[in-house]
């Protein structure tokens, strides 16, 4: 308490010096005196209020107790009298068991005098419920079977209270009611006929249906009742519990199984659409049996059996059993796509369970899927390997197709801007896209799949493809009389390149979320390897015609007066007529490749050494010469790439540049135009110089030497961005040696 009072006093002290710590606050003592003097109050006015409201607690909870003890007191007076009353009563109860048996028996006798019409009358009435249930009255039918049975089973039941190991009076009972049983079975029968044909039954006669409905409800409150009886007594009837209701799903469901499996009626060997047909069939059955449901049958049955969401998990579950026994079978790759598509999007579709009429009392994404996940991915995985062997075999048929026309003494056929064209890209891509319509029907990630396949199968088809477009060239060399229209397919097959790169681009535009894909750069790769190798044959055949006036270039009989050139750019010009229709980018592509080989194989001829100038007067005739022919050379492929935006001056004036050389007066000067020349063209080799200064005729080996190695010690940079020329001309090695003598 002392230390609970110094604590109080800290804190005093604490306070006051908190609000006296300036002078001019001394002032305000009073203020401050009066203002705790206030909370003090409070606070003792509150803590006398609340012991005052423990203490008032305190006092009603010992009257309370005090009341209760008088209570129980009571209580176990009340107790000790009724145990006295009750051990005084014993006695009096034994003295009632005749009493009781008498009871016992006359409520027997009751119950057989209240039953004593039917127990008389069980055959006619027997006899005459048959007769209802034949004329298909079947309510006034079972309310005789229900007499017949309370009759029996109030019998059984007193007999059963008398004597429960009286087994023979119980036999003697239910033999002589033996042929309600039988009644109870035909009644049955017929209900389960009813309801086997429900749905055509509710058009024609919804009562019947109603009728039927109403014996099973019947039929469940007996079989409750008893079962409540059976937990008091421990006696049932025979033949409890029906359990009609549960009997009546089963055959609800039979029948929905039988509709469903009935509805084929062909097969593969009588029909190629069978399995189309098939479910073609089976989704107007279900789609209007359901709505048949919806609106008749819904009405004759009470709302707390659900029979809507009953009918459509009965179907659900029936269609999911025929469809796992579809997909079991041996499909054909149109039959499991045909089965897929109906699975995951028919059969949630409007044309089906989403149908206007049905979604508004079912939810069909409530329902699980038709086909368990693991049998969707066998039939998808069966279906790439068939797609995948049928679609090698389809591409090698149109490729041997294809091939079988390259031999045609005929033309190819002409698109509508007069490029030449085989069928083979078309009959490809419609094939693909046949089947990319076909996997986008099942789902955007299986269409992926497709198209990845095609794209992957496009690679291998295209490496098949140059090796016969290399095997088509060969041959022709064999014979190049033959086929007659080389050159021109030779173009188609070009041009087919093109063709297959824009058909693939449309095809990934439409299909495709990705630009990219793992195949694109081997397809292209491949798609330019053949077109440019294509170019190079149709070159060949060009300069294998040429090649007997590429070699009468730098001779006697050119210098003297030749018309090779103009024979060289006649038959490139008449040979670049079918040229024109090549595709771009190909033609431009062609055309400077032409232009490159022709510049080419005539520096070749100046590095050969077929002739060496005499003379001042032949080095300026030939010079001439060779500026004369590199314009005609500059004109014709002028001409031949307008509008393909390639320069055509450049490589000619390679030539111009040689002339040059040769064209020089003062031979002094000769390493001043050597370096010129080597400075232009820095792939230019010792080699090639030296064959220039042989042909020239007038170099004596000391200068020879001298420009030769002046000019490595002064070697010019390579310039990247410089086409080199020189570097595939190769001078002969015998001259090589011999050009510095």
């Amino acid at each position: 308490m002392e230390e609970t009072d110094r604590e109080a006093v800290a804190t005093a002290v604490q306070r006051v010096a908190g609000m006296l710590q300036r002078p001019d606050q001394l002032d305000k003592v009073e203020q401050y005196r009066r203002r705790e003097a206030r909370k003090k109050a409070s606070v003792e006015a509150r803590l006398k209020a609340a012991i005052q409201s423990q203490l008032d607690g305190v006092r009603t909870g010992l009257s309370q107790l005090h009341n209760a003890l008088g209570d129980v007191k009571d209580i176990q007076r009340s107790l000790g009298d009724v145990s006295k009353d009750w051990r005084q009563s014993i006695n009096t109860i034994e003295n009632l068991k005749d009493v009781k048996d008498a009871v016992v028996q006359h409520s027997q006798l009751a119950a057989a005098v209240e039953n004593l019409k039917n127990i008389f009358s069980v055959p006619e009435i027997v006899q005459e419920a048959h007769g209802l249930i034949e004329q298909a009255e079947l309510l006034q039918a079972h309310r005789k079977l229900m007499d017949l049975e309370c009759s029996r089973d109030d019998l059984m039941y007193e007999q059963y209270r008398m004597d429960v190991k009286n087994t023979h009076d119980m036999n003697l009972i239910r033999n002589y009611f033996g042929e309600v049983q039988n009644l109870s079975e035909e009644l049955a029968k017929q209900l389960w006929m009813v309801l086997q044909r429900s749905l055509l039954t509710v058009r024609r006669d919804p009562t019947m249906v109603v009728s039927v409905v109403r014996i099973i409800e019947r039929e469940e409150k007996i079989d409750r009742r008893m079962l409540d009886r059976k937990k008091q007594t421990g006696f049932i009837p025979p033949g409890r519990p029906k359990k009609w209701k549960e009997k009546m799903f089963e055959v609800l469901e039979g029948t929905v199984s039988t509709r469903i499996e009935g509805s084929q009626s062909d097969t593969r060997e009588s029909d190629k659409m069978w399995l189309v047909r098939l479910l073609e069939i089976t989704r107007k059955y279900v789609q209007d049996d359901l709505i048949v449901i919806k609106n008749l049958m819904i009405q004759c049955f009470p709302p707390n059996y659900d029979i809507l969401n009953k009918f459509f998990t009965l179907y659900h579950k029936a269609l999911s059993v025929r469809i796992e026994e579809l997909a079991s079978e041996d499909l054909e790759a149109n039959e499991i796509v045909s089965l897929l598509t109906w699975v995951l999007n028919t059969y949630k579709s409007a044309e089906m369970m989403g149908h206007p009429e049905l979604t508004t009392e079912m939810d069909v994404d409530s329902m699980g899927p038709l086909l368990p996940k693991e049998v969707v991915d066998q039939l998808l995985s069966k279906y790439i390997q068939i797609f995948t062997s049928n679609i090698t075999g389809w591409l090698r048929k149109a490729l041997e197709t294809d091939k079988k026309d390259w031999k045609k003494d005929t033309e190819p056929e002409a698109d509508q801007d007069g490029y030449y064209q085989t069928t083979l890209p078309a009959i490809v891509f419609q094939m693909f896209e046949q089947n990319l319509q076909v996997a986008a029907q099942i789902d955007e990630i299986f269409k992926q799949e497709v198209l990845r396949l095609c794209l992957k199968q496009m690679t291998s088809f295209l490496i098949r493809y140059r090796e016969e477009a290399i095997a088509y060239k060969e041959d022709h060399m064999r014979d190049r009389q033959h086929p007659q229209c080389y050159v021109q397919y030779m173009i188609a097959i070009i041009n087919n390149c093109q063709t297959f790169k824009e058909s693939i681009s449309s095809l990934k535009k439409k299909y495709s979320k990705t630009e990219f894909n793992e195949n694109d750069a081997a397809i292209n790769s491949t798609l330019d390897s053949v077109a440019k190798d294509g170019c190079v044959y149709l070159l060949d055949e060009v300069f294998m015609d040429l090649e007997q006036h590429l070699n009468e270039l730098m001779t006697k009989k050119w210098l003297t007066g030749s018309n090779a050139v103009d024979t060289i750019c006649v038959t490139i010009e008449d040979y670049f007529n079918d040229f024109a229709k090549i595709k771009k980018p190909y033609n431009k592509e062609m055309t400077f490749e032409a232009h490159r080989r022709v510049v080419i194989e005539y520096i070749k001829a100046v590095m050969q050494k077929r002739i060496a100038f005499k003379n001042p007067d032949e080095r300026k005739e030939g010079a001439e010469r060779m500026i004369k022919e590199a314009e005609q050379f500059k004109f014709l492929f002028r001409k031949l790439s307008a509008g393909l935006g390639e320069d055509t001056d450049r490589l000619c004036d390679t030539i111009v540049a040689l002339a040059e050389v040769f064209k020089l007066t003062d031979p002094t000067l000769l390493y001043l135009e050597v370096s010129t020349l080597v400075s232009k063209y820095p792939d230019i080799r010792e080699d090639h110089v030296l064959a220039l200064l042989a042909m020239r005729g007038d170099a004596s080996r000391e200068m020879k030497q001298t420009i030769i190695e002046t000019l490595n010690q002064n070697k010019p940079l390579s310039t990247v961005n410089v086409q080199p020329v020189f570097r595939d001309i190769v001078v002969p090695t015998m001259t090589v040696t011999k050009l510095l003598k």
